[in-house]
C-alpha cells in the first residue's frame, strides 16, 4: 500500500488520535434545510440556501455539531461560480458565496465551543475545557452536480467532457475555497476516475496546501456509479499528496462493507464512509423514492463492522438526520481507544 509521508498526510491520522480513534461526520444537508421549511426546486439546490437563508444553514450545522460531529461540511456541494452566474450573479457575488459556505460553517463552530464553555462543567485550573475537536470540510460537488441532472449518479458526461474541462470548471471554484479557512476540502460523490483524476492535477497544479478528502459513490459496491473501478478510482486518491482520507458517499448501507475492504487494498490512508439511507435518487422525478429489494432502515448497527473492516471516519448522507450522527457518536464513543477524553484548548 502506498501513502505519502509529508505534514498533510499526518493531517488526519493526527486529528483521529485527538478524536480517540474514530471520527464522526455529519449527516443528511438538503433534507435537513427541507424541514426547516427551505425549498430547494432549484439548480442550485442546498446552495440556494446561501443566499436566501443563511441562518437555516447555520442552524442545520449546530444542529449536527450537538448530535456529536467531528466534521462538518459546508453547503457548497451544488455551489459553483457557474451556477450563481446562470442565476444571474455576478463573478464577485458568486465568489463571495463561495466564502459565505465556509464562514457560515466556522461561525457555527464557534457558536458551539461558546455554548460548551457556558455550558461545561468541566474546567481545569488553566482555563481549559473538556470538549471534543472540529473541522469544517468545504464541499466539491462534481460536475455532474452542477448539471443537476442526476449525472453525478450515473458519471456518464459524454464525450464532450474532457480532462482539461472539468480542471477548468472546478479551477477557480478549487482555489477560493482552499483559502476560504477551511480545514480541509472534501471533494464529494465522485462519480468516475476522470473526475478524481483532474481533481488530483488540480491540487497539484494550484499548489493547494490545505488537506483534501476524495469520496466515491457507487450502485453496486463494486465500482463507482459509472463503471470505473473502485480500486482505480482510490488508487488515484492514494497517489495525491494532499488527500488525507479516501472513502465512499451518497452510497447503499449494504454495500458499504465490501467497498470498505476494496479501499484498503489500495490504500492505508484513513477511510472515511457515509451512506445515504439506501434509497434512490429519481433524477426524472426529483426526489429519492424506495430502492428494489433490500433497504437498510438503520445502519447505525453497522457501523461496529464497517469500524473493523478499516474505516475511520463515519457519518451519514442524503437522507440521514442528526439523529442518525447522534446514535453514530454514541456507538463509537462507546468503542472508542482510551484518549477519546481529550481536553483541547479553547
Amino acid at each position: 500500500m502506498v501513502s505519502g509521508s509529508n505534514g498533510t498526510t499526518s493531517f488526519m491520522t493526527d486529528f483521529l488520535q485527538k478524536c480517540g480513534g474514530y471520527s464522526v461526520v455529519d449527516g443528511g444537508f438538503a433534507t435537513e434545510l427541507e424541514r426547516h421549511g427551505a425549498d430547494l426546486n432549484d439548480p442550485l439546490w442546498s446552495a440556494k440556501c446561501l443566499v436566501s437563508s443563511p441562518h437555516l444553514v447555520r442552524k442545520v450545522h449546530l444542529d449536527y455539531l450537538d448530535a456529536g460531529a467531528n466534521i462538518i461540511i459546508t453547503a457548497s456541494y451544488q455551489a459553483t461560480i457557474q451556477g450563481f452566474e446562470a442565476k444571474g450573479f455576478s463573478t464577485e457575488e458568486a465568489e463571495a458565496l463561495l466564502r459565505r459556505s465556509v464562514e457560515i460553517a466556522c461561525e457555527a463552530r464557534e457558536i458551539y465551543y461558546d455554548r460548551c464553555m457556558k455550558d461545561s462543567w468541566d474546567f481545569t485550573g488553566s482555563g481549559r475545557i473538556s470538549s471534543r475537536p472540529v473541522l469544517v470540510a468545504a464541499s466539491v460537488g462534481s460536475y455532474g452536480a452542477y448539471l443537476a441532472d442526476g449525472s453525478e449518479y450515473s458519471g456518464d458526461y459524454g464525450d464532450a467532457v474532457s480532462l482539461e474541462t472539468l480542471k477548468e470548471f472546478h479551477r477557480r471554484r478549487v482555489q477560493i475555497l482552499a483559502n476560504s479557512g477551511a480545514d480541509l476540502i472534501a471533494f464529494e460523490t465522485i462519480p468516475n476516475k476522470l473526475e478524481a483524476k483532474a481533481y488530483a492535477e488540480l491540487l497539484e497544479e494550484e499548489g493547494i496546501t490545505i488537506p483534501a478528502w476524495f469520496s466515491f459513490n457507487s450502485k453496486d459496491g463494486i465500482n463507482v456509479v459509472s463503471g470505473d473501478s473502485i480500486l482505480e478510482c482510490a488508487s488515484i486518491a492514494d497517489s495525491c499528496e494532499q488527500v488525507v482520507a479516501v472513502g465512499i458517499n451518497c452510497t447503499s448501507p449494504r454495500f458499504i462493507h465490501g467497498l470498505i475492504l476494496s479501499v484498503r487494498k489500495v490504500t492505508s490512508k484513513p477511510v472515511i464512509i457515509y451512506p445515504n439511507s439506501g434509497e434512490t435518487y429519481n433524477a426524472e422525478l426529483k426526489k429519492w423514492v424506495e430502492s428494489t429489494g433490500v433497504r437498510d432502515e438503520d445502519f447505525v448497527s453497522y457501523i461496529g463492522k464497517w469500524r473493523d473492516a478499516g474505516a475511520s471516519l463515519f457519518g451519514g448522507c442524503c437522507r440521514t438526520t442528526p439523529n442518525t450522527i447522534k446514535a453514530i457518536s454514541r456507538v463509537l464513543s462507546n468503542k472508542s481507544l482510551p484518549s477519546a477524553n481529550l481536553n483541547i484548548q479553547m
